[in-house]
């Protein structure tokens, strides 16, 4: 059983945490002998009594098969920090991931990624900015790193699927949990579209910290963090200090200054981030990395989509007047589910626009 394998069976194992993992690793160039250690010749390598009993009588090949085994039937990807696809830029940060659960696309990883975050509560210019930056900053070759939470998350993913180098969720919870639930259609989307990782283990319980841990990911993946609209308190602006501890550029987009979803914001340009008013300013910034096509796709209007068959169904049900989603159902034709993708992909193409309480209307 080679490095990678044992080191992803370690990171499996409840109590071994990120610091036990490092001094194991540093410990024991060759994890094989792991096998054979009792539990006081693992203690007395600076690992907690109770953490080296555990691995002692429970680490074993048959446990690693099968949690390789749980992951393989629900199709996720395991990565782990000695895989050479697992992402560079990432494995440069003080306390890189030692495996990132994936689902989608993993190839995205390794592209170039902007992150952009903000506020769960945004106003309607923070959604608009949001969704058309992360549009245009897809076509112009830039994969947008975000954390799939409500709000401006949800609507950089959003624009993101809509160029050609869609987007990254980082996940503050396990790969098999949705969070929140009204995001399973986008997860879906992204699934399919772009890439979904985490570091936490099937089976990890939900824990406030976790999320706020997972925003080393979203600046350890990206070249520069763009903030779009966060309060003075938001968690946004852990994902900021992080940015700023790697040395990753940190764009803020200005609000109205009486705006509160916009005070923190303001008090990043005060100490020093860099003021952007147009998605260009931020594309400048990496001129050498991008092509003259790429450059060019920046300003192109979206392609309009033509629509599916399906699609064509339900967008021939809409009009002016807003339409629920009970009344779309009612002819039979689609379970819940199925007309939920409908309707996202809909949504994606910009054919329909939704409206408070789950109703639909022709865009």
């Amino acid at each position: 059983m080679d490095n990678r394998i044992i080191l992803f069976g370690l990171h499996e194992l409840e109590g071994v945490g990120w610091k036990t993992m490092l001094q194991l690793v540093s410990r024991f160039p060759d994890l094989q002998v792991l096998f054979e250690l009792s539990a006081a010749e693992i203690s007395a390598q600076g690992i907690r009594a109770s953490v080296a009993e555990r691995i002692s009588s429970r680490f074993t090949q048959a446990f690693i098969e099968e949690r390789l085994q749980l992951y393989m039937k629900q199709s996720i990807q395991i990565l782990t920090i000695l895989d050479e696809e697992y992402p560079q830029i990432l494995k440069e940060i003080a306390q890189p991931p030692w495996v990132l659960y994936v689902k989608g696309k993993s190839a995205i990883l390794n592209g170039r990624l902007l992150g952009m975050i903000g506020t769960r509560t945004p106003t309607p210019y923070g959604k608009k900015i949001a969704e058309e930056w992360a549009a245009a900053l897809s076509r112009a070759g830039f994969g947008i790193v975000s954390g799939l939470a409500r709000g401006i998350d949800s609507k950089a993913h959003i624009g993101a699927l809509q160029g050609k180098s869609k987007t990254v969720a980082v996940l503050g919870c396990a790969i098999n949990q949705i969070y929140p639930r009204e995001n399973a259609l986008l997860f879906r989307n992204i699934e399919q579209e772009g890439v979904i990782i985490s570091e936490y283990p099937i089976g990890t319980g939900m824990k406030p910290g976790m999320f706020p841990q997972r925003n080393r990911i979203i600046a350890g993946l990206s070249l520069g963090i763009t903030v779009v609209e966060a309060a003075e308190d938001s968690g946004s602006l852990i994902t900021v200090e992080f940015a700023l501890d790697e040395s990753r550029d940190v764009f803020a987009i200005p609000g109205p200054i009486h705006s509160r979803v916009s005070s923190g914001v303001h008090r990043l340009l005060k100490d020093g981030a860099k003021l952007v008013t147009r998605v260009e300013e931020i594309v400048d910034d990496y001129n050498y990395m991008i092509s003259s096509d790429e450059k060019r796709a920046l300003n192109k209007p979206l392609t309009l989509f033509s629509l599916s068959e399906e699609e064509g169904e339900i967008f021939s049900k809409l009009s002016n007047e807003p339409i629920s989603i009970d009344a779309l159902m009612e002819d039979g034709q689609f379970t819940f589910g199925h007309l939920h993708a409908v309707l996202l992909s809909l949504l994606l193409k910009k054919a329909i626009k939704q409206l408070p309480g789950s109703t639909y209307i022709q865009a």
